[in-house]
C-alpha cells in the first residue's frame, strides 16, 4: 500500500513539475502554431490575389478583348482582298453610235522583286537602261532584299515592255493595271476633265470627270476567305464576296463632228487675229442641249502633267464672266418688243451721243446715222439706239428681265465652277449711265455660256432652257437613265421672240 501511495505521490510531482515548471514550453508552443497560422493566412491571400489577377486577365482576353483577338486570330488565316470597280466611260454622241471621249485602258506596269533579284548590280544598269531611269534610284528600290513589291515605271510604252521582256531578269517583272485614257487627246477637254492624283488617291480633276466623281467611280468590293498556314486557299470553306459595282458610263449630249469642227475653227481665228483666247458655244435652243463647247488655248488630257498654266484646264465658256459688248444689244432690242415699247420697223433719230452722270457715250467710230430703224440698229450696231430702247423701258424693268434671263446667277449646268457673272451695276436705278451702258453689254458681265443661253430663249419662242450636256446615263447592270431637257421660264413672249428672230435674220443676211 506505501508503495502504492509512492508511486502516486511520484506522479503527482511529475503531474506537478509539468504544470509548473513547464509553463514556457506550453507558451513557446502556442507562438508556434500562431505562426503557422499567420503563414497559412498569407499562403492563402497570396494564393487568393494570384488567382484574382488570373481571373481578371482571362476576363480582359475572353471578354473585354474577345473581339480583338478573335479578329487578330481570324485575320492569320482569313484574306480580304478589295475589289476594285471599272470606272464609268464617257462617249460623245456620233450620229447613232458614239464616240470614246475618256475610256479605261490597259497598260503593263513594270516592277521589282528584290528578294528574287540575283545580281543586284547587273540588275540595276540594265533595268535602268531599258527603262531610262536613273541607275541611282534602281538601286534604291533594290536596297531592301526581303522587299516583294517595288514600283519601277507606270504606263509602260511598247518598246519598253518588249526591252523588259528580252532581258528575261529574275526578279524583274511586269503587272496589268488600268488607266484613263482619251482617245480624242485635245477634243473637248475642257468640258471632260481628266483623272489625276489628289495625294491620296486617283479622282476626277475638272470636267465631266470631276463633277460626275460619284457616279463614274463606282463602288468598291471585297472578297474574304480562309487559307491554309502555308497561304493556300481552302477550297472547302466558304467565300463572303460582296462584289464591287462598276461605275457609270455618260453619253455627252455633245456631237463629236460639230464639236471637232468648232475646235478647228476656233484654233484658226484665234491665231488668225493673234488674240489670246477664244470660246465657242453651241447651243439647241428648243432643248438647251449642249452641241459644242470649245475653248483655246487647250490640252491633252493625256499628258496634263506638261502643262505649265492650269488656266489651261478651265472651261473659260463656262466659268470666265467678261463683258460681252454689242453682241448684248439683241437682248436690250428683245426686252423693248416684250414691253411693246417698240416694233421692228420703230424709228428714231441717231444723235450720234448720249450724256449722262456727267459721261458722254457715243457710237463706234464716232458715227451719226440719224434716221434709223429697230433693225437697222441691230445692223449697224447702234449704242445710241439700244440706249433709247432702254430709256423707254426704263431701269427697273430693264434689271428685271435681265435677271429673268438668268444673268448675275450660274446657269446650273452639271459643270465645275459654273459662273454667274455680275450684274451689280443695276442694283441702283438711280445710276443712270450704268443702265445706258448695260444695254449694249459693258459694265456687266456674262459668260458665254449664259449668252448662249439667253440667245437660245430669244429662239425658243421665249422659253429659257437650263443648259445640258449628259443625255444618258447607263448604270453598269445595262439600265439607262435619260436626262430630261429642263424648262425653267419664260422671259418674253412669243411674239416678241418671232420679232427679234426675224431683226437677227436680217443682221447676218
Amino acid at each position: 500500500m506505501v508503495h502504492a501511495k509512492k508511486i502516486r505521490t511520484k506522479k503527482k510531482r511529475q503531474k506537478n513539475h509539468a504544470s509548473n515548471g513547464g509553463y514556457f514550453g506550453t507558451h513557446f508552443s502556442g507562438l508556434m502554431e500562431d505562426k503557422q497560422r499567420m503563414r497559412s493566412g498569407f499562403i492563402a491571400l497570396v494564393v487568393l490575389c494570384g488567382m484574382s489577377v488570373i481571373m481578371i486577365r482571362l476576363y480582359g482576353l475572353q471578354v473585354s478583348a474577345h473581339q480583338e483577338y478573335a479578329d487578330l486570330a481570324e485575320g492569320q488565316h482569313d484574306v480580304v482582298i478589295d475589289l476594285d470597280p471599272v470606272r464609268g466611260e464617257i462617249f460623245l454622241k456620233n450620229g447613232e453610235e458614239q464616240y470614246p471621249l475618256a475610256i479605261n485602258r490597259e497598260y503593263q506596269m513594270a516592277y521589282l522583286v528584290p528578294k528574287d533579284v540575283e545580281d543586284v548590280e547587273k540588275t540595276a544598269i540594265l533595268v535602268a537602261e531599258a527603262l531610262m531611269l536613273e541607275r541611282d534610284a534602281v538601286r534604291a528600290k533594290l536596297a531592301d532584299h526581303e522587299d516583294v513589291y517595288a514600283v519601277l515605271k507606270h504606263r509602260l510604252s511598247d518598246e519598253e515592255i518588249e526591252r523588259i521582256e528580252e532581258l528575261d531578269l529574275p526578279g524583274v517583272r511586269m503587272l496589268s493595271e488600268y488607266f484613263r485614257y482619251y482617245p480624242g487627246d485635245e477634243l473637248a477637254a475642257q468640258s471632260v476633265g481628266f483623272v489625276g492624283s489628289d495625294g491620296e488617291r486617283f479622282v476626277g480633276r475638272y470636267g465631266a470627270e470631276k463633277i460626275f466623281e460619284d457616279i463614274l467611280e463606282g463602288k468598291s468590293g471585297e472578297l474574304q476567305q480562309e487559307r491554309d498556314a502555308r497561304g493556300a486557299w481552302l477550297s472547302v470553306k466558304d467565300r463572303h464576296l460582296n462584289p464591287a459595282i462598276d461605275g457609270t458610263d455618260l453619253e455627252l449630249t455633245m456631237e463629236y463632228t460639230v464639236q471637232y469642227d468648232v475646235e478647228q475653227i476656233l484654233k484658226k481665228t484665234v491665231e488668225k487675229h493673234g488674240a489670246d483666247s477664244g470660246s465657242i458655244v453651241v447651243m439647241e435652243p428648243r432643248t438647251g442641249k449642249l452641241i459644242a463647247i470649245a475653248n483655246y488655248p487647250t490640252f491633252n488630257p493625256n499628258d496634263y502633267g506638261s502643262v505649265e498654266d492650269i488656266e489651261a484646264f478651265v472651261n473659260h465658256a463656262v466659268s470666265l464672266p467678261y463683258e460681252s459688248g454689242s453682241v448684248f444689244k439683241p437682248i436690250t432690242m428683245a426686252i423693248g418688243l416684250d414691253q411693246g415699247k417698240i416694233a421692228p420697223e420703230t424709228t428714231y433719230v441717231d444723235p450720234g451721243a448720249v450724256s449722262a452722270g456727267g459721261f458722254t457715250i457715243q457710237n463706234s467710230e464716232e458715227k451719226t446715222y440719224g434716221l434709223q430703224t429697230m433693225t437697222q440698229v441691230l445692223e449697224e450696231s447702234i449704242n445710241t439706239g439700244v440706249i433709247h430702247v432702254e430709256k423707254l423701258v426704263g431701269n427697273r424693268v430693264f434689271a428685271e428681265y435681265l435677271r429673268n434671263f438668268g444673268f448675275g446667277d450660274p446657269t446650273g449646268i452639271t459643270l465645275p465652277l459654273d459662273a454667274g457673272g455680275s450684274i451689280r451695276n443695276l442694283d441702283n436705278e438711280k445710276r443712270v449711265v450704268e443702265f445706258y451702258t448695260a444695254s449694249f453689254g459693258q459694265g456687266i458681265t456674262t459668260t458665254p455660256l449664259q449668252l448662249a443661253q439667253a440667245y437660245s430663249a430669244l429662239a425658243n419662242g421665249g422659253i429659257l432652257m437650263r443648259p445640258q450636256i449628259v443625255s444618258r446615263r447607263i448604270l453598269s447592270d445595262g439600265t439607262e437613265e435619260v436626262i430630261q431637257p429642263e424648262e425653267l421660264r419664260r422671259v418674253i413672249s412669243e411674239d416678241a421672240s418671232r420679232d427679234i428672230s426675224k431683226m437677227l435674220r436680217s443682221v447676218v443676211v
